[in-house]
């Protein structure tokens, strides 16, 4: 679910039959300050929204594992919050509006499937589950607030509220403005 930005290629017209050629790099000026281009993220690599979720639901998997073999839930609540800041960066500014709701069902599919590959074989093992789930998201709940609250004012500062007028607008059968 990566996509990368199209690379340019020459399109001057040529005296002669066209030959296909192979697309040449376009170079971006640096930053200023030596950084990323001034385009985008390093490489230019964008997610789509559903490759934001799935990164978000991958990492918090991950870490929920960890953590548990670790015995610190606040490793999974960390991971969750790097994974949203940086799907955050990372979505096309089109697919902000998915990203932004997503967060919190990523946790919990994640949660869900971790406490699931934990308790496999205890005895008891829909209470076990219920009752890990229930200590899970306690124990995450601020990590949850804040990845998703970071989450929301990222995506307001790369173009949340434009992508929400276009929605209302497709939902309201009004022209885009």
């Amino acid at each position: 679910m990566v996509t990368r930005k199209p690379q340019r290629t020459d399109t001057a017209p040529s005296a002669g039959p066209r030959t296909p050629h192979r697309a040449t790099p376009r170079t971006e000026p640096a930053s200023p300050a030596g950084g990323a281009p001034a385009g985008g993220p390093v490489g230019g690599i964008r997610l789509t929204g559903r490759g934001g979720i799935l990164l978000i639901t991958a990492v918090s998997l991950a870490f929920a594992l960890i953590g548990h073999l670790a015995g610190s839930p606040l490793v999974s609540g960390i991971a969750f919050t790097a994974a949203c800041v940086v799907a955050a960066l990372l979505v096309r500014p089109t697919d902000l509006l998915s990203l932004t709701v997503s967060p919190p069902l990523a946790y919990f599919v994640a949660a869900l499937i971790a406490e699931i590959a934990v308790t496999l074989g205890e005895e008891g093992f829909s209470r076990a589950v219920a009752i890990g789930m229930a200590t899970r998201l306690a124990d995450v709940a601020p990590s949850l607030f804040l990845g998703t609250a970071l989450v929301l004012v990222i995506a307001v500062f790369r173009g949340l509220p434009s992508n929400i007028r276009e929605f209302s607008d497709q939902v309201n059968g009004r022209r885009p403005r």
